[in-house]
């Protein structure tokens, strides 16, 4: 009964209806409360309500008023005896409805019917239906798409008022005491019948007969005994409708079953499925099989035995010798499967989460291990989930498989070392290898005619340079595994879909994508994205791949939602099609541009700008006034070194040049404006003295000597005497006691021989230049004044001496 009870909960989801994380209540669960009657305090929001497994024994109107958006209705389990007709007037959307094991009576007084004409499922089983007769407001039901129901009684004519429904599953659940009349099926439009039988109940031949003549598929289930009977009708049957038959939750003896599935075999049933299946009284010895078959395909899922003693290999050689077209063994502990004994018509095998080992389809005969050569026709192997471990080894198992096209060996535990050789048939287009422990040795041991390659939650961290040519290879999967960077597809020139989701590629390489010409589709989702300025032209091939404009047209999937910066930190989980990388941060030629040119022409400016403001000059002066201020302040000299010292200056300078220094010089030194005191020829020198009695006492009044150069100066004899002098008076008092003030340009060459001594003093002395621009007098004032300035002890004598 659990495929009876499960259908509504199908149904729902089939419905689209899933628990919200919203405020609004879907799904609404009141199973197992205890209670009583409908509870008044349902969300009118709920779309979902689970009432079953309570005590309510009757629903009426009203009870469903605040939820109109109700659509599925699992009131199973209650001991329901009444129902109200107007119960479901307020949930127009109604579409699945379980009242199954209650203790309805009458089939022909259903009339809440009437208003659930949106119904798709309805479960009536297990309730207390004595004759099947479906009442006239079943006719109401025009959707319904299935329908499970049960009766003791089944008579000609029951279900007529549901001949115009067309129905995808009619599910009929018996009850131990259960009359059927031949025929009753008559007018019924489903593609699939359900038949239930209850504990050891004998198969009702007119029942089954009617299944095989009127319905497509065909589903027997909690069947324990009567497959004699079984196997005798679908025997007896000249005609059968049926293509499909499934015996689910069985229990059977092996004789029964091999005699079952040996009639089934002469019948014009293409599919036989067998589900959640115990087998008992297992063979020691090989049971014959026929060599003749309409089926085309057998299927068991969830087998079990319960004998401890029989031969697996006859077991596994019954099923692999049946003459079929499809073979499954689904979920199903078998160990190992044999290799047929003669030719086999087979062309799918499907061994999925089984138990299967290395040794698969092999035998060993001595010493030596024989492959099996029989399943030459095998288009279509899949072995999903089972205990292999060898990739090498099975592609011996598989090499005389000629006709094998796909092959998936999903979720094992694969690995391959790389060393030995592999033996794939050349026919293999379509392999998975998804869920293994393969590495990047995996390239070396492939089929070279693989089209389509599943390679996924691998190891395979880079594909080698050495690996084998693909020259067929189109698409390739490679998502979750532990790539770097874009492979080269140097060995696959035909790849057209690439997919490398959830690797460890930081920033992929664009440049790769050049040796992929015919590449379409390429997936780069969720990898840890470094976003920096390598990852600046995958970001441009993605936009113009969203502008469909990309790179021969590849098409990126998933962008943008999959792509997520997370380094740096600033940046983490921001879209890449939202990161800023201009060009000038990411080209170093570019940026170094940016940062040169500016600077270069700053330079360039500043130098102009000094030129024209003449900020060499002005920097010249204010480094002659700070040294002079510095020279001032460290020069420690004793007062009773300047007892004598009347003068700051003694000024020489040729008499042609007299009118600047009476009219200049002398002006700015003197008096309140420049408040020294200045020795100078025309004022200071004794009448009635030798010219060069004067020079001598003047030089030796004056704390420093002020050379007034010019072409004049250099002319003048007495300037020549004057500078002779002073130079002796420096030694006395330092190199700082000769000042230099240049009137006009003196070059070198223009200075006599003679002059040695100015021209070494010119060459060691920074001098003082006489500006041209009027701007810059002050300055040159201040820088001269700063040079002359001392503190002396006696104010000189007035006037000239007689």
């Amino acid at each position: 009964m659990r495929p009876l009870i499960a259908a509504l909960w199908a149904a729902a989801a089939l419905m689209g209806l899933q628990p919200s994380a919203s405020s609004l209540v879907i799904v609404e669960d009141r199973s197992s409360k205890n209670l009583s009657s409908v509870p008044r305090d349902l969300p009118p929001t709920t779309q979902l309500l689970d009432l079953s497994r309570n005590h309510i024994q009757q629903l009426r109107q009203g009870d469903f008023e605040n939820t109109p958006l109700l659509r599925v209705l699992n009131a199973s389990w209650n001991g329901l005896r009444d129902i109200d007709p107007a119960t479901f007037l307020d949930t127009p959307l109604l579409e699945g409805l379980d009242l199954s094991h209650n203790r309805l009576r009458n089939l022909s007084g259903q009339g809440y019917l009437l208003h659930t004409e949106n119904l798709l499922v309805l479960n009536l089983a297990c309730n207390n239906f004595v004759p099947m007769t479906l009442g006239s407001e079943f006719r109401a039901l025009a959707k319904l798409e299935s329908f499970a129901v049960g009766a003791r009684n089944i008579s000609n004519g029951d279900f007529m008022n549901i001949a115009e429904a067309k129905l995808r599953t009619l599910t009929l659940s018996l009850e131990n005491e259960q009359v059927y009349a031949a025929d009753s099926l008559l007018g019924v439009q489903a593609h699939r019948l359900q038949v239930a039988f209850a504990g050891y109940q004998i198969i009702y031949n007119d029942l089954v007969s009617d299944a095989l003549l009127r319905f497509v598929a065909v589903e027997l289930m909690d069947l324990t005994v009567g497959y004699k009977d079984l196997s005798m009708v679908l025997s007896e049957r000249v005609e059968i409708l049926t293509s499909d038959l499934y015996l689910t939750n069985m229990s059977i003896n092996w004789d029964d079953l091999t005699h079952l599935v040996g009639v089934v075999l002469s019948t014009s049933v293409r599919h036989l499925t067998a589900t959640d299946v115990v087998l008992h009284r297992l063979p020691i010895n090989d049971t014959e099989v026929a060599q003749t078959s309409k089926m085309t395909s057998f299927t068991a899922r969830r087998a079990v035995v319960s004998a401890f003693i029989f031969s697996q290999e006859a077991v596994y050689n019954f099923f692999i010798n049946m003459q079929v077209e499809s073979l499954a063994f689904l979920e199903t502990s078998i160990i190992h499967m044999t290799c047929p004994k003669l030719h086999s018509p087979i062309l799918q095998l499907d061994f999925s989460n089984c138990a299967l080992s290395d040794s698969i389809f092999s035998r060993v005969e001595g010493q030596e291990v024989l492959e099996c050569e029989n399943l030459d026709d095998v288009r279509k192997l899949i072995l999903v989930g089972n205990n292999l471990r060898s990739l090498q080894i099975l592609s011996k198992r598989v090499q005389f498989m000629k006709s094998l096209k796909h092959l998936d060996l999903s979720l094992n535990s694969l690995v391959y070392d790389g060393i030995g050789k592999c033996v794939w048939p050349r026919s293999i287009i379509n392999m998975s290898l998804s869920s293994n422990d393969l590495t990047a040795s995996v390239f070396k041991c492939l089929p070279r005619g693989t089209e389509t390659l599943n390679l996924q939650n691998n190891q395979v961290s880079v594909i080698p340079s050495s690996t084998l040519t693909l020259e067929k290879l189109s698409s390739l999967n490679l998502n979750n595994n532990r790539l770097r960077n874009l492979p080269v597809c140097h060995r696959f020139p035909l790849l057209m879909e690439l997919l490398l989701q959830s690797n460890s590629i930081h920033a992929p390489s664009v440049n790769s994508l050049g040796s992929c010409p015919y590449l379409k589709t390429l997936d780069v989702s969720y990898n840890p994205f470094t976003c920096t300025c390598a990852l600046r032209t995958f970001i441009s091939l993605a936009i113009k791949s969203e502008k469909k404009n990309g790179q021969r047209g590849i098409q990126l999937l998933s962008w943008p939602l999959g792509y997520y910066c997370t380094y740096p930190d600033a940046v983490r989980d921001l879209p890449l099609k939202n990161v800023s990388l201009p060009e000038v941060y990411c080209n170093i030629g570019l940026l170094a541009a940016s940062i040169l040119c500016p600077a270069v022409a700053v330079i360039i400016a500043v130098v102009t700008l000094c030129h024209r403001l003449d900020v060499p000059w002005y920097m010249g002066m204010i480094w002659q006034w700070t040294r002079a201020k510095h020279r001032a302040r460290m020069s420690q000299v004793r007062p009773e070194d300047l007892a004598g010292v009347e003068f700051h200056a003694f000024v020489s300078y040729s008499q042609r040049d007299a009118d600047w220094v009476e009219n200049s010089l002398l002006p700015n030194l003197e008096g309140a404006a420049g408040g020294l005191r200045i020795c100078h020829h025309g004022k200071n020198f004794v009448a009635g003295k030798t010219i060069v009695e004067n020079i001598i006492a003047c030089v030796e009044k004056s704390r420093r000597s002020v050379f007034v150069l010019s072409a004049h100066f250099v002319k003048s004899e007495w300037c020549h005497y004057e500078l002779y002098f002073a130079s002796h008076q420096r030694l006395a008092w330092g190199t700082d006691s000769v000042v230099l003030v240049l009137l006009e340009p003196l070059p070198q060459y223009l200075i006599p021989a003679k002059y040695y001594q100015l021209k070494s003093m010119m060459g060691r002395h920074t001098y003082l230049e006489w500006p041209q621009d009027g701007a810059k007098h002050r300055v040159f004032w201040a820088n001269l004044r700063a040079a002359l300035q001392a503190k002396l002890p006696s104010a000189p004598a007035t006037g000239r001496e007689e």
